[in-house]
């Protein structure tokens, strides 16, 4: 139903002779995406009797490929962190060009703790699987998209009680799931109200001290639950933009995005009908979260921040590709104005070597010229904006 942008990068990847780390959340497509590749042997670790057999002796899987009879065979793994020890014959093999690999997981934090983060250097190339964005799923209304999120599986179903029920159960059964697995806590408890409090704020720029004094568990202990759910790619850290030569108090604590707005509405035990507010929050989150997953399909490499001075003028996003940035202000309106581009004007004077124009992403029909250097664009031509401005420099 969907054409994922991955499958180019892979293709690249592979031609160049490299094997691959592909690491996204459970439920975005990374199973599905390996079987539709022609791979000369795959293995699935979440089927225990899989699992097992590779942890009792990791080596198999040099008789395996030996077996194959085949020059360099492409061998998929899904799930490679739950047996990381298969990283040492995984490198012995690449090394000697007796296979080409492509690995997926959807959790960091084991491969980070068991020493194997960074996975054979020069060896792997590592991709991220987002949820579908907008160029995969083009289709999807703006309500969708924001009220029950773009993971595959849920945007098939037609029903929305149905919708509602697979992402309490993702909720129910994965999250929880994953965090055991990964021993973050022993008190399930103080974890599922911090969830709950992490998904209701996401976006916001965190307060642990707050946070703890609310909760209960102490500001290391909220600090390494936040860690958790970036390690099982459950959310994105956003660092703020601090550098500045006449400002001195721009925020320096970050804010975090939960990886689907529909995973984070159930997490926050809210219910499908949003008021317009509220939809205008999660609006300004899926911009983010769109930007994001642009650059991560897309050359060159990029990060998302954002600007907020305590004395007033914030921005929502900016766009850092080398040394230009794209501010981006969001605005659920379908009428945004000069007065809703006055930050990004402050922005634009304040970092001037480095950007000339801005953009208010809104619900305009068509885009329209602001003032003189921010557009107001449809949410619709996003990617294509992004697209316009990595390769066509300052001068939308």
């Amino acid at each position: 139903m969907y054409i994922r942008g991955l499958e180019t990068k892979i293709t690249e990847t592979l031609q160049r002779g490299k094997s691959l780390l592909i690491l996204g959340p459970r439920q975005v497509g990374k199973t599905t995406l390996l079987r539709e590749l022609s791979t000369d042997l795959s293995i699935d670790l979440s089927i225990n009797r899989v699992r097992q057999n590779y942890e009792r002796d990791p080596s198999v899987i040099i008789e395996e490929i030996q077996a194959l009879k085949k020059k360099c065979p492409l061998v998929a793994i899904d799930e490679i962190q739950k047996v990381p020890q298969l990283m040492d014959d995984i490198q012995y093999l690449v090394d000697n060009k007796k296979a080409q690999f492509i690995l997926t997981g959807s959790s960091a934090r084991k491969l980070t703790h068991s020493g194997v983060v960074n996975l054979l250097p020069g060896r792997l190339v590592q991709l991220r699987m987002d949820p579908l964005s907008l160029t995969e799923a083009p289709a999807v209304s703006l309500t969708d998209l924001l009220v029950y999120g773009s993971l595959p599986g849920i945007l098939t179903v037609k029903d929305p009680k149905h919708r509602e029920e697979d992402l309490a159960s993702y909720v129910e059964t994965y999250l929880e799931e994953e965090i055991r697995k990964e021993a973050v806590t022993r008190n399930m408890g103080d974890f599922n109200r911090f969830l709950e409090c992490a998904a209701i704020e996401s976006g916001q720029v965190v307060n642990l001290t707050r946070l703890s004094q609310d909760l209960g568990p102490t500001v290391p202990t909220i600090s390494n639950y936040y860690q958790a759910l970036v390690d099982t790619l459950i959310a994105e850290r956003i660092e703020p933009l601090t550098q500045s030569t006449t400002r001195k108090k721009l925020l320096k604590s970050p804010r975090y995005l939960f990886f689907d707005l529909g995973v984070r509405r159930s997490c926050a035990r809210e219910g499908p009908k949003l008021n317009r507010e509220h939809l205008g929050k999660i609006f300004e989150q899926w911009v983010g979260l769109e930007c994001l997953r642009y650059l991560r399909l897309n050359e060159p490499r990029g990060k998302i921040l954002f600007w907020s001075d305590p004395d007033g003028p914030e921005v929502d996003w900016v766009v850092e590709v080398g040394k230009r940035y794209l501010p981006i202000e969001v605005k659920y309106s379908t009428n945004p104005n000069k007065r809703d581009a006055k930050h990004l004007e402050t922005f634009l004077d304040e970092y001037k070597g480095r950007c000339s124009v801005a953009l208010i992403v809104s619900q305009v029909e068509r885009s329209r010229q602001v003032s003189e250097r921010v557009r107001a664009v449809p949410w619709q031509n996003l990617d294509q904006e992004l697209f316009d401005w990595l390769g066509q420099g300052d001068s939308l």
